[in-house]
């Protein structure tokens, strides 16, 4: 009977953590607290995983901002279109009265 090296595998349970758990460590990090001493608290395997989520939420939070910069732009247009149409009725207003 032969003898090899005896290979011990152990397989440990991969945690799945929610949305709001991630949102939340990221911002204890946001807050001033130090990555590591954040990952500590929370029980997480490694900080790598706080700095991932961080980069995600920021990455995610850009898309966020260039569709609301967007909308920005497009209710800036519509409001000077509107007020140009304001002061068009201004003037035709002032017109009429005087002629009238």
């Amino acid at each position: 009977m032969a003898r090899g090296k005896s290979t011990k595998t152990t397989t440990r349970e991969r945690r799945t953590y929610t949305e709001d758990f991630k949102r939340d460590a990221v911002q204890l990090h946001l807050d001033g607290q130090s990555a590591p001493a954040v990952a500590q608290r929370l029980g997480l395997s490694s900080v790598n995983l706080l700095y991932r989520w961080k980069r995600e939420f920021i990455s995610q939070a850009g898309v966020a901002a260039e569709s609301l910069e967007a909308r920005v732009r497009q209710l800036e247009e519509e409001l000077r279109r509107v007020e140009r149409e304001r002061d068009i009725l201004k003037k035709a207003l002032s017109i009429f009265s005087r002629s009238g």
